[in-house]
């Protein structure tokens, strides 16, 4: 799957920005002393591991802010499959300039990378089946626009973004309101389709009489959440959600959910084995 997506957001360039600042800071010290200003070099991304590729549109970025380089070749864009071996990008330009980026280059792909793969293997428990997997708000903070980017290369429905996009009314929220109902009434209205947390079978009923269409039921067993999915019976679109793991995924989908929120796409990813080779022109 080859997927596009907005590499140029500000967010983006700002978050590749940072990185490359703390990472060089006033100079990088040892490129400086011991590598030639005009000597010229080729690089190029190896995958060591089978892994679905995210992030590798972000090298035109780091480069850039380094004063680019005469070429640069995307060879297996985010939403790629890789085995060990492949090839996911080559450049060429200036051997300082490969040099430097280098270690910050590595830390995007291979985290974005990590976190893509996560998500095929989840989307994979849900092969076939009506049911949606979702990421969450459980991101690293300030990489929020690039990790959900990966999860979607990997095939996850992206959820909110933030807190300003949708409405979420979680139990906290309900505790806030005073009930389920005053929650809901508060909402009533707005623009943005509401949804709503319910831990108990009475929250539940209480939601639907006031018309709830989007329920979040958390950490429930899969026969549990069998049973309120029945109980539900179509009034309500319904979202599972609560420590679900890759090895309990395929139980939650067979309960009949409309969706499957995980956090551990995003915060429980691994940066995965990607090397960077240089060779002198």
């Amino acid at each position: 799957m080859n997927v596009d997506f907005d590499f140029t957001h500000p967010e983006v360039l700002d978050a590749v920005r940072r990185a490359l600042a703390e990472d060089i800071g006033a100079g990088d010290i040892t490129t400086e002393l011991t590598v030639p200003a005009g000597r010229k070099a080729s690089g190029a991304f190896f995958a060591r591991e089978p892994m679905v590729v995210a992030g590798v549109e972000v090298l035109e970025i780091v480069y850039a802010e380094r004063g680019g380089v005469d070429s640069l070749e995307l060879l297996l864009p985010s939403g790629c499959r890789a085995e060990p071996g492949d090839c996911l990008a080559r450049v060429r330009g200036a051997a300082q300039t490969l040099l430097t980026c280098e270690r910050t280059a590595l830390n995007f792909i291979q985290r974005l990378s990590g976190v893509a793969t996560v998500a095929s293997r989840y989307v994979a428990e849900a092969a076939g089946t009506r049911c949606k997997i979702l990421d969450t708000r459980k991101t690293t903070p300030g990489l929020r626009r690039l990790e959900k980017m990966a999860a979607a290369a990997g095939g996850v429905t992206n959820h909110r973004l933030g807190l300003f996009d949708a409405i979420l009314i979680k139990n906290n929220h309900i505790a806030a309101a005073g009930s389920v109902t005053a929650a809901l009434q508060a909402v009533a209205g707005q623009p943005i389709p509401a949804e709503i947390e319910v831990r108990t079978l009475s929250e539940l009923d209480e939601a639907l009489a006031c018309g709830a269409k989007h329920l979040l039921l958390d950490n429930l067993s899969p026969e549990d959440a069998r049973q309120w999915i029945s109980h539900i019976a179509g009034r309500a679109t319904v979202e599972l959600s609560g420590g679900i793991t890759l090895e309990t995924a395929a139980a939650y989908v067979r309960t009949g959910a409309d969706f499957i929120s995980c956090g551990a796409i995003t915060h429980s990813a691994s940066a995965l084995d990607i090397n960077f080779r240089l060779t002198l022109d």
